[in-house]
């Protein structure tokens, strides 16, 4: 290595070894008849990075001392090392800490770390029309039929209009049945006029709940 590997801003002198290992993110399936699993991706795992190292020297303490503070606080670091040049490592998190100091070699501590990339979570989904769900057109959803049914509602609701207008006028004919003129013809536009007039209240009702919800 020709650069030493630095952790925030600790820098890791004196490592010996650093391993980079990436796991695919792959599931063997199997399927029947089929030599071999079938592999499905659900995305790549994170990078993990192992670096072993010793610590020498009048300050090795200290520097053992900041690299035990790191592991315990658990908060996210950049990393930069010639071994992850190529690759896109924005944070990392210590995963693990392991120190050692061995008898008859003084001031002398023995370290490993494994780092995993911690990257950041995706921005959150923003609020739009219908719901919140973006990207209905994707879906087959022909949200233009919104408008149609909205016209058509209002075109509903003037016909009921109408209606009940013409109803209004057949009812104060019907009430003539009050003159006691018997129980024949305007008896009988009584009991019609009634049933249209409920049946146009319960149009114009349905009528304002369709406009109401499709309309602006």
């Amino acid at each position: 290595m020709t650069a030493t590997p630095l952790l925030g801003d600790i820098p890791l002198t004196r490592v010996q070894r650093i391993e980079h290992a990436l796991d695919g993110g792959f599931s063997g399936a199997r399927v029947l008849g089929l030599a071999g699993d079938v592999q499905e991706r659900a995305g790549r795992g994170s990078h993990h990075i192992h670096i072993t190292g010793a610590l020498t020297g009048d300050a090795a303490a200290d520097e053992l001392d900041t690299l035990q503070q790191a592991a315990a606080t658990g908060e996210e670091l950049t990393f930069a090392a010639d071994i992850t040049a190529a690759l896109e490592l924005s944070k990392v998190v210590i995963l693990r800490f392991r120190a050692s100091e061995t008898a008859g070699l003084p001031g002398f501590y023995a370290y490993e770390l494994l780092l995993a990339e911690s990257p950041p979570l995706p921005p959150p989904a923003e609020v739009s029309g219908f719901g919140g769900l973006d990207g209905l057109g994707d879906l087959g959803f022909d949200t233009d039929i919104l408008g149609d049914i909205s016209d058509l509602a209002d075109q509903a609701a003037s016909a009921i209009d109408a209606v009940q207008s013409a109803v209004e006028q057949l009812e104060s004919l019907a009430s003539l049945g009050d003159l006691a003129l018997g129980s024949g013809l305007l008896s009988g536009l009584t009991d019609r006029a009634g049933a249209a007039g409920r049946a146009g209240d319960q149009l114009a009702g349905a009528s304002e709940a369709l406009a109401s919800a499709f309309g602006p």
